[in-house]
């Protein structure tokens, strides 16, 4: 997220690449998903989860064709740069030849076309990774870098702040006892003994402040996932996932599912909308899941598959969840709703795993949040030739990375909403207006070197600029629509 081109990695082949985005989107989102379900009601969630889904896909062909621009854009500098040495590298030949390519056309005026016909070479390939804030620095002013990296930022102290608060709220409830077979009919409250005079939410905290102790100082440092670290946390994840599924039909099957959601519930709707935006959030990582992809030439179908699934899947978990148990007793961390109800789940060992579920997967995604997070924050302040004192480089920029979460955290564990609140504000910038303003301006800031006869072979379907339009202008909505809902919610209260 720094904004550069780094490393593409090992490539590999398209299959693999439509597995690591399905798992890259299906993340702890999804856990959050079916309260959502059930609070806004079964017909409203399908209808906006499906049109979520398809804007999603849309701004996700608009950043790969964006991406096959900034490569065409990188690949036409070097170009360039390449041909004004080898002018200036014969300069010393005599004086008669330098007045002579004094008359000739320059190099800067000269068609891009005029270069290809003369090889084989698709400027549009992508072949580099250029990261989300590279495009920026590429296609937008100064005014939109700084707001790019402002969104992004926003976007990451909520994701920290969501993982924060997953982790030791999941070792909160399996340390209190919420693993005693009540069959589901016991609610708690953070005013509840936990250990004697212990109270929930001080067990919540002490699980907070350990969290912090010992994930807090890779923020310090750089932090890398290991291949076979990625291998762990996707089988556990799926395997807890398809669990989940199967256990709830069983139960419906049997006849014992007590959920009886509403067909729709406006009140539920803006909320939904914050989680359904988070669980579709791919884009920030397209760059380095699409680029390493041997062979592109069925991309955008593959991509178009792997949504169809995802929706698929997302609507099967949440619709399983909200007619198996009852809406008031669903959790914010749907793993939880397996962890006492012995009616459901009678094996201790298992229960244990769903209860700990998000506190392994979890764990191992937050260092590499947090290094993200201040890198962003060193790009954001950075200028060209200068270089951070080392108390700010090394003290200042991860302090203020990992504060503001876990203040957070500490305040609230309540992840719908933060799950919530996140989506629908910064997600809504990272996944439709930041992608839309960089497909029309890498458009327009290549039309005039590349001419309008020069395809993009990776040109999004949604090609037309009425499309771009529509997108910024449904941001726009959902936003209002959002913030007016919460206005509204708080001025009842």
């Amino acid at each position: 997220m720094a904004g550069g081109i780094t490393e593409t990695g090992e490539p590999y082949s398209p299959y693999v690449g439509l597995v690591y985005m399905f798992n890259l989107i299906v993340g702890t989102g999804a856990l959050t998903m079916p309260k959502a379900f059930a609070t806004a009601g079964w017909v409203a969630s399908l209808t906006l989860i499906s049109v979520l889904a398809f804007m999603s896909y849309m701004t996700t062909t608009f950043v790969i064709e964006a991406m096959a621009a900034a490569n065409a854009e990188l690949r036409w500098k070097r170009r360039e740069q390449e041909e004004v040495h080898e002018s200036d590298s014969t300069t010393d030949y005599s004086d008669e030849e330098v007045v002579t390519r004094g008359r000739a056309e320059p190099v800067e005026t000269r068609p891009i076309l005029s270069v290809q016909r003369g090889g084989t070479v698709d400027h549009f390939d992508i072949v580099e990774r250029v990261e989300m804030g590279q495009m920026a620095s590429m296609f937008f002013n100064k005014v939109g870098v700084n707001m790019f990296y402002i969104c992004i930022i926003v976007y990451l102290y909520g994701d920290l702040a969501i993982y924060a608060a997953a982790v030791p709220m999941s070792l909160m409830e399996v340390a209190c006892g919420n693993h005693s077979c009540s069959t589901g009919a016991v609610t708690y409250n953070d005013t509840d003994s936990c250990w004697g005079p212990v109270k929930r939410k001080d067990a919540y905290r002490v699980f907070l402040s350990i969290f912090t102790l010992l994930l807090g100082p890779f923020t310090f440092f750089n932090a890398q996932k290991t291949k076979y670290l990625q291998i762990m946390t996707s089988l556990m994840r799926w395997i807890a996932f398809i669990m989940m599924i199967i256990l709830a039909l069983i139960r419906i099957g049997k006849g014992h599912g007590e959920g009886h959601p509403p067909v729709a519930q406006l009140s539920g709707v803006p909320n939904l909308f914050g989680v359904c935006v988070y669980s579709f959030m791919c884009q920030h990582s397209l760059p380095s899941l699409v680029t390493p992809i041997s062979d592109k030439r069925r991309m955008g179908s593959l991509v178009l598959f792997d949504y169809v699934l995802i929706l698929a899947f997302y609507s099967l978990l949440s619709f399983t969840a909200i007619f198996c148990f009852d809406s008031a007793l669903l959790h914010d961390m749907y793993t939880l709703n397996f962890t006492d109800n012995c009616d459901v789940l009678n094996v201790p060992f298992l229960r244990y795993f769903l209860g700990l579920f998000p506190v392994f997967t979890i764990s191992t995604n937050f260092p590499i949040i947090a290094v993200t997070l201040r890198n962003n924050w060193k790009t954001l302040f950075h200028r060209d030739g200068g270089t951070y004192p080392w108390l700010v480089d090394r003290v200042i920029f991860p302090l203020i990375t990992l504060v503001p979460p876990i203040l957070v955290a500490f305040c609230t564990h309540n992840l719908e909403a933060l799950v919530g609140i996140t989506g629908a504000y910064a997600g809504t910038g990272i996944q439709y207006i930041i992608p839309a303003f960089l497909v029309f301006l890498s458009r327009r800031h290549l039309e005039p070197v590349f001419g309008r006869d020069v395809v993009n072979k990776h040109k999004s379907p949604f090609h037309h600029t009425g499309w771009v339009v529509f997108v910024v202008l449904w941001a726009a909505f959902c936003l209002m629509f959002v913030t007016a809902n919460i206005v509204l919610n708080e001025t009842k209260t």
